[in-house]
């Protein structure tokens, strides 16, 4: 799987709020800490491990905790319609 925002979706750093939203047609999500450092490295070309691999290494982590949080993160993500497989 290689997660990608779907068309007319972005990640969006709002200044005049200070923090990261996910921008959609008729709807923005807030993420999580956590959602932001998946969503940060979703970029059409990583695949659902690479991205795993990214963040074990980036938080010194089992890759089986991270493996088991990202996938779940990630499902909830594509129900939402942030994301697409």
């Amino acid at each position: 799987m290689i997660p990608r925002f779907p068309r007319g979706v972005r990640l969006h750093h709002d200044q005049a709020r200070e923090r990261w939203v996910v921008m959609a047609p008729e709807r923005m999500f807030v993420p999580d800490e956590t959602a932001l450092e998946v969503l940060r490295l979703v970029d059409g070309a990583r695949d659902l491990d690479a991205i795993i691999d990214a963040l074990a290494a980036k938080f010194d982590a089992p890759r089986e905790i991270i493996a088991t949080d990202v996938r779940a993160m990630v499902e909830d993500l594509v129900a939402r319609g942030a994301i697409t497989p």
